[in-house]
């Protein structure tokens, strides 16, 4: 009887680690999307925000970010049994995200806002403490358990990735507060929040920015997410190390 529950206990565990290792790729997957976009199309939007191009990419960003906050929540249903944090999340993430889409649809206009600034501030408010939440979750999984498993690699790449787009939630958060806080004016929406992803992972990748003039608050917090972004390399060549690989039988399938 305790080596039937051994082994249910055994198939659970490697079920969950295939599950985790799954959203971990599909939430990367869209990172990379997410981050090649602002990283390499944001010409258009600085140029023209109202040119044909310009609204194929914000139509084309603002898909991605709906499917990116939809595998967030995904993500998180594999760290907690909170039925009340994740329904909260899920609400929250479906409100910002149509409320988003409708005030950012860039052909007609759908709803109209009379305080603009103060409705992208709520939601990059309510974005960037999600985007917390689910870091800490990955963290936490990222550093438990005896073995380092393709599972935890998968989610390393992920919180990597996700600390740069959680920091250009914040500096865009700045930026909607203090419009022209990244040293240039920048039209508030999706091409601030490009041009603050860009940003945020030049200084997590250690290159020099394009706004030396950006706002004091803007570097000091640049600093932290470069410290930070260091430290947790650091940590993860370190468990990968030191947590050796678990038995062939415990690994999920690639």
């Amino acid at each position: 009887m305790l080596k039937l529950d051994s082994v249910k206990s055994l198939l659970n565990r490697i079920e969950l680690q295939r599950e985790k290792q799954k959203d971990y790729r599909n939430v990367v997957a869209t990172q990379i999307v997410i981050v090649t976009l602002g990283l390499t199309l944001y010409s258009p939007l600085l140029g023209d925000p109202n040119s044909d191009v310009s609204k194929l990419l914000i139509t084309l960003f603002s898909g991605f970010g709906g499917l990116y906050a939809f595998l967030l929540w995904d993500l998180l249903r594999n760290f907690t049994q909170s039925k009340i944090l994740i329904v909260t999340i899920f609400f929250v993430l479906v409100s910002i995200t149509i409320f988003g889409i409708l005030i950012e649809f860039p052909y007609y206009k759908v709803i109209e806002i009379q305080n603009r600034q103060a409705a992208l501030f709520a939601i990059h408010g309510f974005l960037f403490p999600i985007e917390v939440i689910v870091i800490s979750y990955a963290i936490r999984d990222i550093f438990m358990g005896q073995y380092f498993t393709i599972d935890k690699l998968w989610g390393s790449a992920c919180v990597f990735l996700m600390i740069g787009i959680s920091f250009g939630s914040l500096y865009d958060l700045i930026c909607i507060s203090m419009p022209g806080s990244l040293g240039a004016d920048i039209p508030l929406g999706i091409p601030n929040y490009s041009e603050c992803v860009a940003y945020s992972f030049h200084v997590l990748g250690g290159i020099d920015t394009d706004y030396p003039d950006a706002h004091k608050l803007i570097k000091n917090i640049s600093v932290i997410e470069a410290v930070w972004g260091t430290l947790f390399t650091v940590l993860i060549i370190g468990n990968l190390m030191i947590k050796p690989k678990p038995p062939e039988e415990n690994q999920p399938e690639n």
